[in-house]
């Protein structure tokens, strides 16, 4: 789970650099051009089909319909805003996920879980500072993707479990071609991607792959409640790339929002796994 969240943290690393060179539109359609080539090999030698009936279910045209909207917001928020801003609202999905099985799914959430659940919306209203000089516009297009990305994987959860990861990948890089095809449609193509963005694409496509087989790889190996809360250590990742490589500087109040973010999902995560002991084992799809 590890190795998943640096991989995805140096992903937006590369794809935010492309981004200084080429359209937003363009490096989506190209990342997922790339992503989806690499899992229709690996469907081909897993012998899987690439067509399941089941991609015209409610639940994966959702789904389908949820990353194109959160690929294309969170993309643009990354491209626009600082990274570490950026990762640190999105570290509020699984809080969004958990109201949203309650919403769905009818899971039963006691009172602290909802406590922890509203502490951790407060986090990023400390990180968006609304009606503050700190607030930035660009900053809003982080939670519509955060929200797209609880969409799907609450979508994921009801999809079909016939359907294997490999062509769930498939579908989902597809739907990164949309969100660009989209973009591009609004903005226009804009430049070819030189020889620097060339190989940051290039390097974004390996490194999302990687990322994206060892998170599959955490969830169906490791214990849930031991794996999942490693996801926050892409915050980590995020936050040394972003000073780093971009030189951002997060001030106090982000750095407290993330903190009240993460604490709040840690201890919903907590709350999640005490109340499935008695019933069995489960798990939210990443």
């Amino acid at each position: 789970m590890t190795v998943a969240m640096a991989c995805f943290a140096v992903e937006d690393m590369f794809l935010k650099s492309a981004m200084q060179e080429v359209s937003v539109g363009l490096a989506l359609m190209v990342f997922g051009l790339g992503g989806m080539a690499v899992f229709l090999i690996w469907a081909r030698l897993r012998k899987e089909p690439l067509f399941h009936p089941a991609i015209f279910t409610r639940p994966l045209l959702l789904r389908s319909a949820s990353e194109v909207l959160g690929r294309l917001f969170y993309t643009l928020a990354f491209a626009l805003a600082p990274l570490s801003l950026v990762s640190a609202i999105l570290q509020a999905t699984p809080l969004v996920v958990a109201l949203g099985a309650v919403v769905f799914f009818g899971e039963v959430v006691g009172w602290r879980r909802w406590m922890a659940i509203a502490l951790g919306f407060v986090g990023v209203l400390m990180i968006l500072r609304p009606g503050t000089d700190a607030f930035t516009a660009t900053s809003i297009f982080a939670v519509l993707g955060m929200l797209g990305f609880a969409g799907r994987d609450l979508a994921t959860r009801a999809s079909p479990p016939s359907m294997s990861n490999v062509q769930l990948g498939v579908y989902g890089f597809v739907m990164l071609v949309v969100a660009g095809a989209i973009m591009v449609a609004v903005t226009g193509l804009g430049p070819l991607p030189g020889p620097r963005a060339s190989v940051e694409l290039a390097l974004a496509v390996v490194i999302g792959v990687l990322a994206y087989a060892s998170l599959t790889a955490s969830m169906r190996v490791g214990a849930v409640a031991v794996t999942v809360p490693f996801r926050y250590t892409r915050l980590v990742f995020a936050m040394i790339l972003g000073i780093l490589v971009f030189g951002e500087r997060p001030d106090l109040m982000t750095w407290a929002g993330s903190a009240v973010i993460v604490a709040s999902g840690l201890y919903t995560l907590y709350r999640s796994q005490r109340g499935k002991k008695p019933a069995g084992s489960g798990a939210l799809t990443p």
